[in-house]
């Protein structure tokens, strides 16, 4: 059986889409200062994205565990991660002149991450019952 068409293939996401927005998280929250410095992201900037992630991690986890799984929370997530995708352009538009060339390869390798995750999650909802849940 492909991984695609595994029965617990939206879940998987959802509990991959947790953990890597709790490595996020982390990494944002403790180590904001080293990371202003190597990236050029402004401190402040890291910190809000740490705490943002630490709520998307629980709804993540929530809706991961549930069963079934909320079409109506997954779509959320799926927009959250879009907007996600969005705030990252704006950061990198915003300080673009201050971002180092790590800086620049960290937002763009993030956008491209969250991106990948929101699309995996729409393709396993739009597999999923149709019946309120997933």
């Amino acid at each position: 059986m492909s991984i695609f068409a595994s029965p617990k293939f939206l879940r998987n996401v959802l509990r991959a889409d947790a953990a890597a927005g709790a490595g996020s998280s982390l990494l944002h929250l403790l180590a904001a200062g080293l990371l202003a410095e190597l990236l050029g992201v402004p401190h402040g900037v890291l910190v809000m994205s740490g705490v943002a992630l630490l709520v998307y991690v629980a709804m993540a986890t929530y809706l991961a565990a549930c069963d079934p799984i909320p079409r109506a929370g997954v779509s959320m997530l799926i927009a959250a991660n879009w907007a996600w995708v969005g705030a990252c352009a704006v950061v990198f538009m915003m300080n673009a002149s201050a971002l180092t060339p790590l800086g620049q390869a960290y937002v763009v390798v993030h956008a491209l991450a969250v991106a990948a995750l929101a699309e995996l999650e729409w393709f396993g909802l739009r597999r999923a019952p149709r019946a309120g849940w997933a």
